[in-house]
């Protein structure tokens, strides 16, 4: 947007001078009068060659789930204070401290200034607010309770973020060991037994069938080591490009939900965000077929999307809410009676939230015996490696010292 120089009057006739982003003159004009100053010349700001280079063109800044919060945070305060949507845009996009959400702020300024909605406005910046999000601020201008939905979004998007962090932190330990054991592996198939290859051949001692075989797979992996690195390369690039394709996605989508020790944890936190999610469309009254397609586009999973998303045949036909949830197969016996009690009772969303709030709990409990679960897995693998090692590398010893003595 282009950039105006001004010079007001504030309401005790003190001189004010200042510049301000806008669409037009009459919008900085309208701005400084919401504002309580009296406008006296708006003229465009003269703006020089410059020979600093703008590195933030090049890097674009990304966009996290703080900066999401703080601005849904911020926005309800200003909604609930009965401050006028442009003003309130206005003023974020001048204090937002991410660039590139302040940029998308601006360009939603301008689309309301053109005379469209806020849930399209932000539609126009998919990368940034998510169709969840925009499908609540839809629900929130459609009902007049858009305070509300920005405090619940924001609350929302801050316990899914505390979670991840939690199965990240959980995860981070057994990680660095594993990286650890990885890299241990290499020095010592590439450096350590090749040396000990040497001593041993040079005393022409006999040596057992654990050192022969770490032997001849060192000297494989000496002669091979760029063929193996490619290999490696080529394998995990096309791991990850097959993953991004829709068949690999929902394949590796579905695989989660059935991981050792994480799966479980994946599923239960999968339901929460799904009995969350779908009690706040319910409550803010997101008719069942819309609630169903952007809560199920929301969960970030292609396999439980493709199973949410089959319940709208069911639902359209008549049927309850109930039994389609259970030709899915997704949902455990909990959920299901939960659904049932709600529907005969007219409160689903209120149970819905009872539901998410104890898987959410479960979920929490589940991360914390995490690492203590994984520990001794890698206890175990640790001793078998050592095992390995001690048996081909310090038994040829023992023959050693006997060829010394002879």
């Amino acid at each position: 947007m282009p950039l105006f120089e001004y010079k007001a009057r504030g309401h005790r006739g003190d001189a004010i001078e200042g510049t301000m982003e806008a669409v037009s003159s009459d919008a900085v004009a309208s701005q400084l009068l919401e504002n309580g100053v009296i406008p006296i010349n708006i003229n465009p700001a003269k703006t020089g060659a410059s020979t600093e280079i703008d590195f933030g063109k090049f890097f674009t800044e990304k966009v996290t789930d703080t900066d999401i919060i703080q601005f849904s945070r911020q926005m309800y305060s200003l909604t609930k204070a009965g401050v006028p949507m442009l003003s309130a845009m206005h003023g974020l996009s001048q204090s937002t401290k991410n660039a590139t959400l302040a940029e998308a702020i601006r360009n939603v300024t301008m689309s309301l200034e053109s005379g469209r909605d806020l849930a399209t406005s932000f539609n126009e910046h998919p990368e940034i607010f998510s169709l969840f999000y925009v499908s609540m601020i839809r629900i929130g201008e459609t009902t007049g309770q858009l305070d509300e939905i920005f405090n619940q979004l924001a609350r929302y998007i801050e316990r899914d973020k505390r979670t991840r962090n939690q199965i990240k932190s959980a995860l981070r330990y057994p990680g660095f060991v594993l990286i650890a054991i990885s890299v241990a592996i290499a020095i010592i198939n590439l450096f350590v037994i090749p040396s000990f290859a040497g001593v041993f051949s040079r005393f022409g001692a006999e040596l057992p069938l654990p050192t022969l075989i770490l032997m001849n797979v060192s000297n494989f992996s000496v002669a091979y080591w760029p063929e193996l690195l490619g290999i490696f390369l080529v394998m995990t690039l096309s791991i990850r490009y097959y993953i991004k394709t829709d068949n690999g996605r929902y394949r590796w989508d579905k695989q989660k939900l059935k991981l050792p020790l994480a799966g479980d944890i994946i599923y239960r936190a999968t339901l929460a965000r799904f009995t969350r999610l779908f009690s706040m469309s319910i409550k803010s009254g997101v008719p069942l077929i819309t609630a169903l397609t952007v809560v199920a586009k929301a969960l970030d999973n292609h396999y439980v999307e493709e199973r949410l998303l089959g319940m709208q045949t069911g639902i359209e036909r008549g049927e309850s809410i109930t039994r389609t949830a259970a030709a899915t197969g997704l949902f455990d016996a909990l959920v299901m009676q939960m659904m049932a009690v709600g529907e005969e009772t007219g409160s689903i969303d209120t149970l819905l939230a009872e539901v998410a709030l104890f898987y959410e709990a479960e979920v929490e409990n589940d991360i914390d015996k995490l690492s203590a679960r994984i520990e001794p897995i890698l206890t175990v693998i640790i001793a078998g490696i050592v095992l390995v090692l001690a048996l081909g590398v310090f038994l040829p010893m023992w023959n050693l010292s006997e060829v010394t003595l002879k």
